[in-house]
């Protein structure tokens, strides 16, 4: 089973908002606004603290100002900034639920049990999260995180279950599961 990770990301910089250093957020949270909850924030090593403030919302992003950033150049070099809370911070999630984090490194099986990969990130480029499985034959794919793809997280058990699909395991497209990158 995966040990659980000191720190949970709960949103990213995406870009500046105006010209005194006002910020665009990506929240990661179920309810968006709850990302400026939890205090000081930090970086993904926690060395580097960002108490951040929210000052309204645009086109689906929140905006917000973070102490100490008062000039669109400082602002703008934070874009692509990943913002972490301690887990301890955080409520225990559910029987049933669990934080995108416990994922990684959990071993991704098919439906039958027979081992595939490990799952190495959970991504979300717009269109749903992805499970991104490095294939214990080399290389990786993406896994579209549904419920159809995925029947069944059990991170007690440290397990995925992936329902097979082409790119996994030789599958019917005759793929070797290699991304595109190591494919060319």
């Amino acid at each position: 089973m995966a040990a659980a990770t000191d720190r949970i990301c709960l949103g990213a910089i995406a870009g500046v908002h105006g010209v005194k250093g006002g910020v665009r957020i990506k929240s990661f949270t179920e309810t968006p606004e709850d990302i400026a909850a939890y205090g000081m924030l930090t970086d993904e090593t926690g060395k580097r603290e960002f108490m951040l403030t929210l000052t309204g919302e645009s086109r689906g992003q929140l905006l917000g100002r973070i102490d100490g950033i008062d000039d669109r150049d400082t602002a703008a070099a934070l874009k692509g900034l990943r913002l972490y809370v301690e887990r301890s911070r955080l409520p225990e999630p559910a029987a049933d639920e669990f934080y995108q984090s416990d994922l990684i490194g959990l071993a991704a099986v098919d439906t039958d049990g027979a081992r595939i990969g490990s799952i190495r990130a959970v991504h979300d480029f717009g269109a749903g999260d992805l499970l991104e499985v490095a294939l214990d034959e080399g290389g990786s794919t993406m896994v579209p995180f549904t419920a159809k793809a995925v029947p069944e997280v059990d991170v007690a058990a440290g397990r995925v279950v992936v329902v097979p699909l082409d790119g996994l395991s030789g599958g019917a497209s005759g793929d070797s599961g290699q991304t595109q990158d190591e494919q060319s």
